[in-house]
């Protein structure tokens, strides 16, 4: 079937709180809440519908900004959600077809029951759009220096420690220099990460980057750790939403420099999967760089991961 094209709005009062409607009764999910809009019809485009719902809604005259994400979802209905920033409006948001309005603070937005779909427009306006893989370490007095310049010239607020091959030719050596990265990146109010090592994460206090093999395994000890995962295949992707992941990634979207020659799976083909696990924010991999933040976000990721363009950004 041909998924229901729908268009949303991010509307933002003088406070910068974000408005949200909440479903009537009668109408599916009734309920949740969801950011203004609907469905586009035939002959419009993705903004001209967005307008004529907003004023037939809210009763508002709205500037369409710049796209947020676009969120494709397979189940519980086919759809395909366009979100955009509203540059400026006119006339006070009002709910004309009797539904519920909250002006909400962006930290916030996740206290609110929402559809599936809406959890990743969440993410992107929560969350960072960029994540830093690190690259194995040359030794401290380089790699260390490398991680803090990346964070304090290049503005990256999301990182996950991987070091696969020196982690086990130097255990110790890996234990105290991700030691002292997870202290300074806790600092900086950095969210951090470490690849597979349960062990490392509890002794840290950071998130657990879960590898697509651990997903297979039913004996890891990851009480009470925060939970991502790199995925490759819809079955991974359903097992990260079901341990509640905080997101995943996803790819190679394209070739990369450990794996010449071998294509990426593609925009279209990853757009197909993360549809699967809408209400899951996923991370573009393989291939990227900062500039194509704008084009994941079209095919529903919460932005793009990387080592080497983003360590040497």
């Amino acid at each position: 079937m041909k998924p229901i094209h729908v268009v949303a709005g991010v509307i933002r009062d003088v406070r910068g709180r974000i408005l949200l409607a909440r479903r009537t009764q009668g109408r599916d999910l009734a309920g949740l809440w969801e950011f203004p809009g609907g469905k586009v019809e035939p002959g419009e485009t993705p903004q001209q519908a967005l307008q004529r719902e907003l004023q037939e809604e809210l009763g508002i005259e709205a500037t369409i900004g710049a796209v947020v994400i676009a969120v494709p979802q397979h189940a519980p209905k086919a759809l395909v959600l366009d979100v955009y920033e509203i540059r400026s409006y006119r006339n006070a948001p009002r709910g004309l077809d009797g539904q519920a309005l909250a002006w909400v603070p962006p930290e916030k937005l996740a206290q609110y029951s929402m559809p599936p779909a809406d959890g990743p427009v969440v993410a992107a306006l929560q969350q960072p759009d960029r994540l830093l893989i690190t690259p194995e370490p040359d030794g401290a007095d380089h790699w260390l220096p490398s991680l803090q310049a990346a964070v304090t010239r290049h503005g990256i607020r999301r990182m996950q420690l991987r070091a696969p091959v020196f982690a086990a030719v130097h255990p110790g050596e890996w234990r105290a220099l991700a030691g002292q990265a997870s202290a300074w990146l806790r600092e900086q109010e950095v969210d951090a990460w470490i690849n597979g090592d349960a062990e490392l994460a509890h002794e840290f206090d950071i998130g657990l980057h879960l590898r697509a093999s651990q997903l297979k395994s039913s004996d890891g000890d990851w009480r009470g750790l925060r939970l991502a995962a790199s995925c490759h295949s819809v079955a991974e992707l359903d097992t990260a939403a079901g341990l509640g992941c905080a997101f995943a990634l996803l790819g190679p979207v394209r070739e990369t420099r450990s794996h010449p020659g071998i294509a990426g799976i593609g925009w279209d083909a990853f757009r197909e999967l993360r549809a699967h696990v809408p209400a899951l924010p996923v991370y573009a991999l393989g291939g990227l760089a900062a500039e194509d933040v704008a084009i994941a976000r079209c095919h529903g990721a919460q932005g793009i991961a990387a080592i080497t363009a983003l360590w040497n950004a």
